[in-house]
């Protein structure tokens, strides 16, 4: 396995999930960094859109470990960076099976494939939705693990099943936990990220939808990030979990204010019922992520927000 040291600046790196929202920007880095990357994705949610040209792309379900492994045994990735996942929590309640399915035999067979073809380390994407309701703020590495969704379930499970392999195979990981991720390339229909949705909203003249009294807040880490974070686990914070996130806190009302005075565009949202089950007050502890890979978030909600704006105003 050898010392990060005598590591190759250089590795040839498989991102599962690499057409979908963060795992494309990841293929993009990886590729103007100069590594060789192979994608692996199912379309399902992922977009041919997003795919990067000079990456090498398979259209593969990773609930076929007879796939997975033929691939693998083609690459021989160095390094996997897990990114593919069911994400939505309504359809982990409406249908937890299938949910299951993707995200906790999806990352299985995911490590099946890298023991089997000695892959070096595996970059596994985990949510803050492992936490559940916050027993105090900001949630650290160390907050009791209580999903309130089979999401969350799926999301922990392959924690155990990863930090195992790596004792009983010796492969290398790095587990970063998300927290409220948003950017350019994702998805503002159904449950997409509440930034996305408010931007479209906003640049269709249509009102936003907030749930209760707009006061519940949040944590919001722009993409570009969690694409850093992703990128210094390739050689660092080896065998540990990592908080990525902001340490911040927003409330969903002050959000709009600041997506409608950075657009300059004017939209009264509607205000509904508060949704039974959502997390009223969450924000991340990051301190560790700091130390261990040397980084930290670069981007201001505000830079954030109107780098989508400026984006997404062009390619209307």
């Amino acid at each position: 396995m050898g010392n990060d040291a005598l590591m190759p600046e250089k590795e040839k790196v498989l991102v599962t999930g690499g057409a979908g929202f963060i795992g494309s920007h990841i293929v993009d880095k990886l590729i103007k960094n100069g590594h060789e990357v192979v994608i692996v994705d199912n379309l399902y949610t992922g977009s041919r859109e997003n795919i990067n040209y000079k990456a090498k792309f398979y259209e593969v379900d990773l609930i076929s470990l007879k796939e997975c492994k033929k691939i693998f045994e083609v690459e021989k990735p160095q390094i996997v960076i897990h990114q593919a996942g069911q994400i939505s929590v309504q359809k982990s309640l409406d249908n937890p099976i299938d949910d299951a399915n993707i995200n906790i035999i999806g990352a299985i067979n995911i490590l099946e494939c890298c023991r089997e073809y000695s892959t070096k380390k595996i970059i596994y994407a985990s949510s803050a939705a492992i936490y559940g309701d916050p027993q105090y703020l900001g949630i650290d590495e160390e907050h009791p693990y209580k999903p309130t969704s089979f999401y969350g379930i799926s999301k922990l499970t392959p924690e155990y099943y990863i930090k195992l392999y790596s004792k009983l195979h010796n492969i290398k990981f790095t587990i970063l936990r998300y927290s409220n991720v948003y950017g350019i390339r994702q998805n503002s229909k159904g449950e997409g990220g509440v930034i996305s949705i408010f931007i479209d909203n906003l640049l269709k003249n249509k009102q936003s939808i907030i749930y209760g009294d707009g006061n519940q807040t949040r944590d919001f880490i722009y993409v570009k990030d969690v694409v850093n974070a992703n990128i210094k686990a390739i050689s660092k914070g080896n065998n540990l979990i990592l908080n990525i996130s902001t340490n911040k806190q927003i409330s969903v009302r002050e959000l709009l204010d600041i997506i409608i005075k950075t657009s300059k565009i004017k939209v009264s949202p509607i205000y509904m019922e508060r949704r039974s089950g959502d997390i009223i007050n969450s924000y991340m502890d990051n301190k560790k992520a700091k130390v261990a890979l040397n980084w930290k978030p670069n981007y201001t909600l505000e830079q954030g927000i109107k780098e989508m704006l400026i984006h997404y105003g062009q390619n209307n």
